[in-house]
């Protein structure tokens, strides 16, 4: 997956979210950070256990302004479903993309071959559409709301500081580093 520094495709994708259907493309991201959070599918064991981890976290996340988009190859339908019927499901308030097509999901790089669903996998999207930030893991292995708010202050950390970058285990407010000659060898 060589997607890191590219640009976002443009996809149409049908989604739920706040009790209502809507279309989203990709400019309802430009200007924006977006986190694309691909999962296999709907009604299935670790997905929602994720998806609720975004979602009481997702205040934290608005508040760097960033919008999640939760992204599987179910229908909009499906995810309204699944969004009336599962009480963990049912605290999501950011919004669900559909995408039988796989559009969305091979825009990303993010389909399983043969398989027809989505891999765990994550994106984060600076406000140029640029993707700064990929992880995909297998699908027994959940993902952690808090350790992806880390990381989305990092970059926004390096965006907003040109020139300097952020250590391992880098928590707001730490020391960073500005790579120079007088550094190699020394850290």
């Amino acid at each position: 997956m060589a997607l890191i520094n590219t640009t976002i495709k443009p996809f149409t994708a049908e989604a739920y979210k706040d009790g209502k259907f809507l279309t989203v493309t990709e400019a309802d991201v430009a200007g924006k950070w977006a986190i694309f959070f691909f999962y296999p599918a709907d009604f299935t064991f670790v997905c929602p256990t994720e998806l609720e981890d975004l979602a009481d976290n997702y205040a934290e996340f608005q508040k760097l302004g960033v919008e999640i988009y939760s992204v599987s190859t179910d229908t909009h339908f499906s995810h309204k479903a699944w969004h009336d019927s599962s009480p963990a499901i049912g605290k999501i308030t950011y919004t669900m993309l559909g995408d039988p097509s796989g559009q969305v999901t091979n825009n990303f790089d993010a389909m399983r071959p043969g398989v027809g669903l989505a891999d765990r996998a994550t994106f984060l999207v600076d406000p140029d559409g640029v993707i700064q930030f990929t992880e995909t893991t297998s699908e027994g292995i959940g993902r952690n709301a808090a350790e992806l708010l880390r990381k989305v202050k990092a970059a926004q950390y390096v965006r907003a500081h040109p020139g300097e970058v952020c250590p391992a285990k880098w928590e707001e407010g730490e020391a960073t580093l500005a790579p120079s000659l007088d550094l190699v060898g020394k850290i």
